[in-house]
Formats: structure tokens, sequence, C-alpha cells
């Protein structure tokens, strides 16, 4: 007995248009994909070359119950002006002080102890975020 070949001989007549949408696909999909990451890269780049002031909070003391002392890390361009802002929460999560600290010598680093006021015991500081001036000023 011979048995009936539902399919054509493999090679002989070409691809079949399933495999050519199918590779088709997979191109189409490699550049989009190609193109997302590029993307992402470039957004990244922007946004970290962008921020003219960066800072962090190295550390935190709770003082008393109306202040905690903030020791702050600045990193920005020589010639950047601007302020961060700190601000301090009680237990409940609540915010019992703030403050803005403006930032106008002209270094690259600076370090400073900064006392932030608050109308309960604070139980954290955070940094709640850091702005430059719109451009140099001299």
């Amino acid at each position: 007995m011979s048995a009936v070949r539902e399919e054509l001989p493999e090679g002989r007549y070409g691809r079949s248009a399933d495999e050519r949408a199918d590779r088709k696909l997979k191109i189409v999909g490699a550049v989009l994909g190609a193109g997302l990451i590029a993307m992402i890269g470039w957004f990244g780049y922007d946004y970290v070359s962008g921020q003219r002031i960066s800072a962090e909070i190295i550390k935190f003391d709770v003082t008393a119950d109306d202040q905690v002392q903030v020791h702050l890390e600045v990193r920005k361009d020589a010639d950047a002006r601007g302020s961060c802002t700190l601000r301090s929460r009680a237990e409940d999560g609540s915010e019992v002080g703030r403050r803005d600290v403006r930032f106008d010598a002209r270094e690259s680093r600076i370090d400073e102890v900064v006392t932030v006021r608050t109308t309960a015991r604070a139980t954290s500081a955070e940094l709640a975020g850091c702005v430059a001036d719109d451009g140099p000023k001299g």
C-alpha cells in the first residue's frame, strides 16, 4: 500500500504563504522591538543628562520634638542654581515639616546640614525633589 501525501514535496515549490508571512512578522517585530529599545534609551539619556541638580539625603537625625537635622549632598553643574525641597513626616505618615533649600554657590558638589522645623515629632526626612532655575546666572 502506498500512503497518500497531503503536502507538497519539501523544497520543490518554494516557501509556502504561511512561511513568508511568518518571516515578515519576525522582521517587523524585530524592527519595532529595536525602535522601542532605542526610544527608551533616548528618553533615559535625556532624563539623566537634562537634570542640572540632583541630591540625596545622606542621613537625618531627629534632634528635638520640633526639628530634624538633615545631611544633604547636592551634585550640580558649577553654574547651575536652584533649590531642593525637604520634608519630614510623623509616625502616622502626615507631613509635619517642609523646607526649601537654595543652592546658588558656584560649586559642583555641596554637602550641607539643614535644619527642618516641624510642627510635631518627626520620624523621617525625605527629599521631595530638586529644581534648577531656568538658566545660569552670573
